[in-house]
């Protein structure tokens, strides 16, 4: 027989917005499941030293942090499945979900906190160095290479304002592009030009990140000029690749709201998808911030929307039985 779980809420996705959600949704009595996905953990497993998650003086591990995230939620009541969702019914509550072995999970409520993953450049070198000198968010790695030269690959808002957050710690950002114009925004552009502590190469692709000798890490970018074909190379202890990201949202297409980049569109200020009963939280949902911490936020404030959705639900079902 098919296996099948019932629950009043059903969580999809387990970093740092899904487990926050388990742990506040378990503590108010609700127990949840996480469903755990692809990547149990979220990006944080795959990321090194983390020195900008509050409560922890001293830099901690990615995957540490998230296993006791995951340990916190289960000793609250939460239960963790190792599963991924293929399928799902959205047109009635409770809704109706299935696991690519054929688990199908009922639920009155669903966060969706399945995240958005970094686009990459796919050439040589990127996945060896990544953490050793290769990054895609300034904003978590950028702090490690204070004083250091860096540059930034992308034309788009992102890159722009990636390349203008390291000027905050490094004298020497380089932006590569491989057109001759930025897709940015002009405020943006203006901001870039301006600055003196930037420069553009215009015409510029990736064509591998160097790593020198044991492990020195990135020591180079090596470019090809898109238009002459020139080839050349960029001394620099970090790169950073900025050219998107892509949530994880396409089983959703059809079912939910989602912005023209494929975000779920949720409420001003809150969580609430264009369905009642779901809920969207972390960078699945939020293409400004992308951290842990402000994950970790929404997957508390999901937890919060989902118990008072049930207590207004339950309210008018018992106010329906008395009338």
């Amino acid at each position: 027989m098919t296996a099948s779980h019932s629950t009043r809420m059903l969580i999809l996705g387990s970093g740092p917005a899904g487990l926050s959600a388990a742990i506040y949704g378990a503590r108010a009595g609700l127990a949840p499941i996480v469903v755990q996905g692809l990547q149990p953990g979220g990006q944080l497993t795959i990321t090194t030293d983390v020195e900008n998650y509050p409560g922890f003086r001293d830099v901690i591990q990615g995957p540490w942090l998230m296993q006791e995230m995951q340990a916190q939620a289960e000793h609250v009541g939460a239960t963790m499945m190792w599963d991924t969702i293929v399928d799902v019914d959205l047109s009635e509550r409770p809704f109706r979900l299935r696991g690519d072995g054929g688990t199908l999970y009922v639920c009155d409520t669903l966060v969706i906190a399945t995240g958005a993953q970094a686009k990459w450049l796919g050439v040589e070198g990127e996945a060896a160095l990544g953490g050793k000198g290769v990054s895609a968010c300034a904003t978590c790695d950028g702090f490690f290479y204070r004083g250091k030269k860096v540059a930034v690959i992308g034309g788009g808002n992102t890159a722009v304002e990636e390349a203008l957050y390291l000027t905050n710690h490094s004298q020497d950002v380089t932006l590569i592009h491989r057109r001759d114009s930025l897709r940015a925004e002009k405020i943006l552009q203006d901001r870039l030009f301006a600055h003196p502590n930037v420069k553009v190469l215009w015409n510029k692709q990736v064509d591998r990140f160097v790593g020198g000798s044991g492990n020195e890490g990135l020591v180079a970018i090596a470019l090809r000029d898109t238009e002459t074909g020139e080839t050349s190379e960029l001394a620099v202890d970090g790169g950073f690749v900025a050219i998107g990201h892509s949530p994880a949202t396409e089983l959703f297409r059809g079912h939910l709201e989602l912005d023209e980049d494929g975000y779920l569109v949720v409420e001003k200020g809150g969580t609430r998808t264009s369905v009642p009963g779901v809920f969207g939280a972390g960078d699945v949902s939020d293409k400004v911030y992308r951290q842990a911490v402000t994950a970790a936020g929404m997957g508390c404030m999901a937890a919060l929307d989902v118990e008072r959705f049930l207590a207004e639900a339950d309210f008018e079902a018992r106010a329906t039985v008395a009338a």
